[in-house]
């Protein structure tokens, strides 16, 4: 099994490169999911939470607001410390358990997890190689300003919360520009394909 750690920026058609490699047999952990699942009602994670950060951040339905939650952290790095330290280690323990489930259906799988701050959070360890995925700062503004109906202001302190992209191509094994057409995107994703699966072999000779 080959274990690929995928990342990117913000709002850089990171899902959209993933399920390229799904379509050509890749098997896919959403880091984001499992964060959601985390955190829903009743789970350990949710009561940490609501614990720390109150529960004005509650939704009527008793769910997280990820969207109050988000803005509340990504002003304040003790804080967003302090989800990270909460959610992590039951994130981490999901993802082994995943892991291991995919490896006993397929000896020789090609397992990519999409991780958002794969690097930020110091996770190139966990895996055999590291794949960023790349588009203009621009690009993300203007894609976050028009995802996310936020201002350009709002979009642009997103960004700068986190790692630089070019610290993140300078840590990764394999970088995908994302920044052409999708054809484009599309035959930069099926050429690493074929050297994950060489990857994948050589590994296990």
């Amino acid at each position: 099994m080959l274990n690929v750690g995928l990342t990117g920026g913000i709002a850089c058609g990171k899902s959209t490169v993933a399920k390229m490699f799904v379509n050509r047999g890749a098997h896919l952990i959403d880091f984001d999911r499992l964060t959601h699942e985390a955190q829903e009602p009743g789970k350990p994670a949710w009561q940490k939470i609501v614990d720390y950060f109150g529960r004005e951040i509650l939704k009527p339905d008793k769910k997280i607001d990820r969207v109050k939650l988000g803005n509340i952290v990504f002003a304040d790095k003790k804080k967003l410390g302090k989800l990270g330290k909460i959610v992590h280690p039951l994130i981490y323990q999901e993802w082994e358990a995943r892991l291991e489930k995919i490896g006993k259906k397929e000896k020789h799988a090609i397992v990519l997890s999409d991780v958002p701050l794969l690097f930020e959070g110091k996770m190139q360890y966990f895996f055999d190689l590291t794949m960023v995925v790349l588009v203009s700062q621009e690009d993300q503004i203007n894609r976050l300003m028009k995802r996310n109906g936020w201002s350009r202001e709002e979009a642009q302190r997103r960004l700068n919360s986190q790692m630089p992209i070019s610290e993140k191509i300078a840590l990764a094994d394999i970088v995908i520009d994302n920044k052409g057409t999708v054809a484009d995107t599309e035959r930069k994703v099926n050429e690493v394909w074929h050297e994950l699966l060489q990857r994948e072999k050589q590994k296990n000779k």
